[in-house]
């Protein structure tokens, strides 16, 4: 088949997107400009949030989900002992996490875990941190989702996240949703949700200081688990 569909492919397929997006990340010369023209967005708020995993203590757990092609961990300090735990629905993609992994010289800190989001196979407050970076648009089931990210949070830890949100945008920013459609037709965006939907659901789920800021659009979004 041609088309999105042929170019960039299915998670399951290994996409062309999983490729392009780390290098992207990894090369801000090249990466900023076409962020900025396709999202409207600044790629350095990216690597302003994943450096929140390397300011835990030693003995920190973080859970990145979903990890994809492993874009947190840039944050992750070589020679300190914080433990990452890169979960993914697809293989391929926790393959390409732990070869990042060994690039940054952190693979002692990072283990691996074939992971539905909708169920994650993980005790209730067992993460001191949960980052999910542009994922939240690819889950089947968002809401479902992030309950489960913040149940496995303990308490007063942070989740940490971005996602393409399907807001009411307005004039030259009509062009998100051409690319929401690509990226549907592509197999690569799920149902998504809007901004407002997000924050309702971290607050259900017991989040707290839930903040939400897009940029463009991406939204960046923070909040922490309620206390007991």
């Amino acid at each position: 088949m041609t088309g999105p569909r042929r170019l960039v492919g299915a998670w399951s397929e290994d996409p062309l997107w999983a490729r392009i997006y780390p290098h992207l990340v990894d090369h801000p010369a090249l990466g900023a400009p076409l962020w900025r023209l396709g999202l409207g967005t600044d790629i350095s708020l990216l690597h302003d949030a994943a450096r929140e995993i390397g300011a835990l203590p030693d003995g920190a757990r973080v859970l990145d989900v979903p990890t994809g092609s492993g874009v947190a961990l840039r944050g992750l300090l070589p020679g300190r002992h914080v433990e990452v735990v890169a979960a993914d629905i697809s293989p391929r993609m926790l393959e390409r996490t732990y070869a990042a992994a060994r690039r940054h010289g952190v693979a002692d800190q990072v283990t691996t875990a074939l992971a539905d989001v909708g169920a994650l196979p993980f005790g209730d407050g067992t993460f001191d941190l949960v980052v999910s970076f542009t994922g939240l648009h690819v889950f089947p089931d968002p809401h479902r989702a992030v309950h489960e990210m913040v149940r496995v949070l303990r308490p007063g830890a942070a989740i940490v996240g971005s996602a393409l949100f399907t807001d009411d945008f307005r004039g030259v920013e009509r062009r998100y949703g051409l690319v929401h459609a690509a990226g549907r037709l592509a197999r690569v965006l799920g149902p998504m949700c809007s901004s407002a939907d997000a924050v309702r659901w971290l607050g259900e789920a017991g989040a707290v200081d839930v903040r939400l800021e897009m940029s463009g659009g991406i939204g960046w979004f923070r909040g922490t688990k309620r206390l007991d």
